[in-house]
């Protein structure tokens, strides 16, 4: 029995990990890299702090209080901002910017510019922060795809 019950811990252990890796990019050479897919979900992540930002503003000022939705738009708010911090950090600080980059610096300081903004986002509903946001995940992305 205690053999059994220990397979299945193992075997639920290894799904749960396989699932939650699932989400974020390898960081084993595959090479198998969408760089303007990454951009593209940073903007669609930032849009949706966006809103929740907008539905939490919406929500204070109602006085039916439905505090179970202001939860859930706070939680949305939270998430997305951990996803734009994960695709800076894991994707393009660990594995797409290199050492030997043109513009380097100024790559990494774009880069950790967005991890903060993304911390603001989290911290707030100010939209000014998600719209500065957008503006340093397009000129990264401008400096980025240059030639």
């Amino acid at each position: 029995m205690k053999k059994g019950m220990l397979l299945f811990l193992v075997s639920l252990v290894t799904v749960f990990a396989s699932v939650a890796s699932t989400f974020a990019h390898c960081e084993i050479p595959c090479g198998i890299y969408d760089d303007k897919a990454r951009i593209n979900m940073l903007l669609e992540n930032a849009a949706t702090i966006e809103k929740s930002m907008l539905q939490i503003t919406k929500l204070e000022n109602n006085h039916d209080h439905h505090f179970n939705q202001l939860v859930r738009w706070v939680m949305n708010k939270e998430l997305h901002a951990g996803k734009i911090q994960e695709i800076v950090s894991q994707y393009f600080l660990t594995q797409r910017i290199k050492f030997n980059a043109k513009k380097y610096e100024v790559k990494l300081k774009l880069l950790h510019q967005m991890l903060v903004y993304a911390m603001k986002c989290k911290q707030t509903t100010d939209v000014a922060n998600v719209e500065h946001l957008r503006k340093l995940i397009r000129e990264f992305e401008s400096l980025y795809f240059s030639k």
